[in-house]
């Protein structure tokens, strides 16, 4: 997670952001720390990295890029080149971060590779990277991915405006369980995602725009921004412990759970087959 010391809002670059509308600090701080400890709660644990001046939305740390453990050199990090250039010094920061702790590294953008790229938009999924391309990630990214990797992506095409990533369309739970809203995507991508979910939770256009999906599971509990009583239903049903925080400050920006966090421990060989 990134630390949310400047976090603001200085330009509109999603359908959420209104530079008139600024996050109150106090409310963002206790909002973040009520995310990691609820994290920490459930098992999970938190590494930190402190959040540039000049880059406000460096508080959405998915979006910094794709970390894996395994493969030949141990741990390697695929790292975002951002859709909007009002963000793209974020990714300076995290290629020293992970450096500092012993990543290879892959860049898209500045070693010639010229496709935008945004690990908001990538889950590993039942031994796949699925990736949602359109509104930030390019389509020419998923052929780079699958290259440097060696692994099977597989994309689905992002078309609803205020689910602009992947990640607040669809959220994996378990082996075989995962929140899917069909409304975000083409019907064929729409029709492709709902085929690899074998018990799927499909929620409409309302319940998704709660940013329900936006969510990060640790082990069997899931920690949301919100959760309407049909999806809890559902997810208590299937043995799921539900925590809600609240992240009315982050919503300004255009995100929540999953946004603010990063996953260390996406394991290839275990989490995505390699060819």
């Amino acid at each position: 997670m990134v630390e949310p010391e400047h976090f603001r809002v200085d330009y509109a670059i999603n359908p959420y952001m209104d530079p008139r509308d600024q996050p109150d600090p106090a409310a963002t701080r206790d909002q973040w720390s009520a995310i990691a400890e609820a994290i920490g709660a459930a098992g999970g644990r938190v590494e930190v990295l402190g959040q540039r001046p000049d880059a406000p939305d460096m508080v959405y740390a998915m979006n910094l890029g794709l970390p894996f453990m395994g493969g030949p050199t141990g741990r390697l990090a695929v790292l975002s080149h951002m859709r909007f250039p009002e963000r793209r010094m974020e990714t300076e920061s995290a290629h020293a971060w992970f450096a500092d702790r012993g990543y290879t590294l892959h860049r898209f953008g500045s070693d010639g590779v010229g496709a935008h790229f945004e690990a908001g938009d990538a889950f590993a999924w039942r031994g796949e990277l699925v990736v949602g391309y359109g509104p930030r990630t390019e389509r020419l990214a998923l052929k780079h991915l699958a290259h440097e990797l060696d692994i099977t992506v597989r994309g689905v095409r992002i078309t609803h405006p205020g689910m602009y990533h992947l990640d607040l369309a669809f959220c994996p739970l378990d082996e075989t369980r995962a929140m899917v809203c069909p409304d975000a995507f083409d019907a064929a991508s729409a029709r492709t995602l709902l085929g690899l979910v074998p018990d799927p939770l499909v929620l409409t256009e309302a319940e998704a725009m709660t940013f329900c999906a936006n969510s990060v599971v640790v082990g069997r509990t899931v920690i949301m921004p919100a959760c309407p009583d049909r999806v809890r239903g559902q997810l208590e049903d299937w043995g799921f412990e539900v925590v809600i925080v609240g992240v009315s400050e982050f919503l300004k920006g255009g995100g929540a759970i999953r946004c603010l966090t990063n996953p260390l421990d996406v394991t290839l060989g275990r989490d995505l087959r390699t060819r």
